[in-house]
């Protein structure tokens, strides 16, 4: 059974490791195709698209950099392993997309201001391209990895070229059509502010995480209640620390003062039991205490 279990995790990590590649190397080669277009057509919505593919090249690289580091296993200095690399290169990348975001609106303001000519064929037949590369991309990324928050921020990126090809679609069938060129800059600035939204809440989770926030999921309220509830020898619950590694993987400590004549064996056991049949927290560390507390000038919580 257990061996089974290890061959599925392991054949999922296996694919998706492949989706993140496989997206990566398509990114990277139709980012110079679409930086190319986009200079030479002279089109914003094309250079705002490049520079996402740019950005996203170095984000999927980071990602799938950060999917295999993650699994390597602890040593002495890391002794929860590399998880955390994940959360990481989610807010490297969730940055780096502000920062292209604030590019963009800068770039179309004065675009805006003096709007440059393009050329409406070369960008059509470019974005066109581009839009079937980025579908391709968000097919291999969006399925099944969901809470990954990893694997999320790239997708992210992936999204935002897809937004970006589409908008640079619709900006050279309009300068086709009737040749107005201010569509380009603010069709850039649409895309731009469509994607803002994502990409501060994917640096405001991961950095939530990194500063070791607790779960959005679990109150530890609820957890101490149904401790002290449930459990006759637990008289009180305190020092509670909840935090995760990454969204699939939370962590927990706390101090429980037993009464006197406890069984602490059948004690912990029960602590364990109603933490990971009732909360899903599968990796807590608990403390015993039947006098004082331990932790001498740290006030427990009653």
């Amino acid at each position: 059974m257990s061996q089974h279990v290890h061959s599925h995790h392991h054949h999922d990590h296996t694919a998706k490791d492949k989706r993140l590649l496989y997206a990566l190397c398509l990114t990277a080669v139709f980012t110079l195709v679409e930086l190319v277009g986009g200079l030479w057509s002279g089109s914003l919505a094309l250079l705002a698209d490049a520079g996402h593919m740019l950005t996203d090249t170095v984000a999927l690289g980071l990602a799938y950099g950060a999917a295999r580091l993650a699994r390597r296993p602890a040593d002495p200095l890391r002794s929860y392993g590399y998880h955390r690399v994940q959360i990481l290169a989610a807010f490297i990348n969730g940055i780096g997309f502000l920062l292209m975001v604030g590019w963009i609106l800068v770039e179309a303001a004065q675009r805006m201001l003096n709007p440059p000519q393009v050329m409406g064929e070369m960008m059509l037949g470019v974005a066109v391209l581009g839009l079937l590369v980025n579908l391709a991309a968000f097919k291999l990324l969006h399925g099944g990895h969901q809470h990954d928050l990893n694997v999320r921020s790239a997708l992210l990126h992936v999204l935002g070229d897809l937004l970006g090809s589409a908008a640079a679609i619709v900006a050279g069938v309009v300068i086709l059509w009737s040749g107005w060129m201010p569509i380009d800059p603010l069709l850039s600035v649409l895309v731009a502010l469509l994607i803002l939204r994502s990409a501060i809440r994917v640096v405001r989770q991961s950095g939530h995480i990194l500063l070791e926030g607790a779960p959005v999921d679990q109150d530890a309220d609820l957890i101490r209640d149904t401790l002290v509830a449930e459990i006759p020898a637990v008289t009180n619950v305190h020092h509670m620390h909840l935090w995760s590694l990454t969204p699939e993987r939370p962590m927990l400590t706390l101090h429980a003062s037993l009464q006197a004549d406890a069984d602490w064996p059948a004690t912990l056991a029960g602590i364990k039991s109603v933490l990971s049949e009732r909360f899903g927290l599968t990796h807590s560390t608990v403390q015993l205490e039947t006098s004082a507390c331990a932790d001498q000038g740290s006030r427990a919580r009653p």
